[in-house]
């Protein structure tokens, strides 16, 4: 098993079931990418360089999905958290049952796009 995996079987049900299903709707939408351990966080490599990391936030009680080149994304905006931040802009994730499939799907392709 890698260690990316490792470490999120590690986690709580509530962040465990967060993030496999997250991982899920990343690696159905861009199959290409690469699960890696990097920094102590569940990594994903697309074309070899940074695409989006799970980063958990325990005081929330969340799962920032962070995206590498998230300044540059366009599509849905109004829900991602960016401040403070030059280059990573992030959805944030409590509830397994509040994922918007649809919003994620749409930000992934947008971030993929951004990777020529």
């Amino acid at each position: 098993m890698k260690p990316a995996e490792e470490h999120i079987l590690k986690q709580s049900e509530h962040f465990q079931s967060l993030m496999l299903h997250i991982c899920a709707v990343i690696e159905k939408n861009v199959p290409e990418v690469e699960l890696l351990f990097k920094w102590k966080l569940p990594f994903y490599y697309y074309k070899k360089k940074p695409f989006c990391y799970l980063n958990i936030l325990k005081k929330e009680k969340a799962i920032d999905l962070c995206f590498m080149k998230g300044y540059l994304l366009k599509k849905h905006r109004n829900l991602m958290f960016d401040k403070d931040r030059k280059l990573v802009a992030s959805l944030r994730f409590d509830d397994l049952s509040k994922i918007d499939n649809k919003v994620l799907t749409e930000v992934l392709i947008e971030l993929k796009s951004l990777y020529l």
